[in-house]
């Protein structure tokens, strides 16, 4: 059994998504079999002129979504972290939808039940929006390794601040 802290997730880099959707179209042709975003279990937002995101489940420790759901159609599995609907007992109510505060959950168009990440697990590489995000925008990881990334950048912006403030004083 994989621990919390050690599942991994997809997490997008806001500063190298240029909102291509590449990544949209890589998830539906693996998991759907067509180029159409609209079954894609990633979605690529875009926030403003410049600013674009791309969002899917984090595989939560404590999912919101599974314990939203009224007919038990959702289940955690608890080596991959990765949320599996069962689309039999799914009847499209969306309380888990409106239940992840990250937006990952999703209403299949055809099938009218829930959908998320699968994290590609039965790709022997990986997710496919990971592979081929042109911008090198997504990345497969734990929240451990993000918290890392995190730290870096901060540590880094301080030491950038703290030269410019010394070559403003000079």
């Amino acid at each position: 059994m994989v621990r919390p802290q050690d599942r991994k997730f997809v997490s997008a880099d806001p500063e190298k998504c240029v909102g291509c959707i590449v990544c949209e179209y890589a998830c539906s042709m693996t998991n759907e079999n067509t180029f159409n975003p609209t079954k894609s279990r990633i979605r690529a937002l875009r926030l403003g002129p410049l600013n674009n995101i791309a969002v899917t489940c984090r595989h939560c420790e404590d999912p919101a979504c599974v314990a939203a759901c009224p007919r038990d159609a959702l289940r955690q599995e608890e080596d991959t972290g990765i949320i599996v609907v069962d689309e039999d007992a799914c009847d499209g109510c969306a309380w888990c939808i409106s239940a992840c505060q990250f937006g990952a959950m999703m209403m299949h168009p055809d099938k009218k039940v829930a959908f998320t990440c699968n994290s590609c697990k039965d790709q022997e590489d990986g997710p496919q929006c990971v592979k081929w995000c042109p911008e090198e925008a997504l990345t497969f990881v734990t929240a451990q390794q993000l918290a890392q990334k995190s730290r870096i950048i901060a540590v880094r912006n301080l030491f950038q601040d703290t030269k410019e403030k010394k070559a403003e004083s000079k």
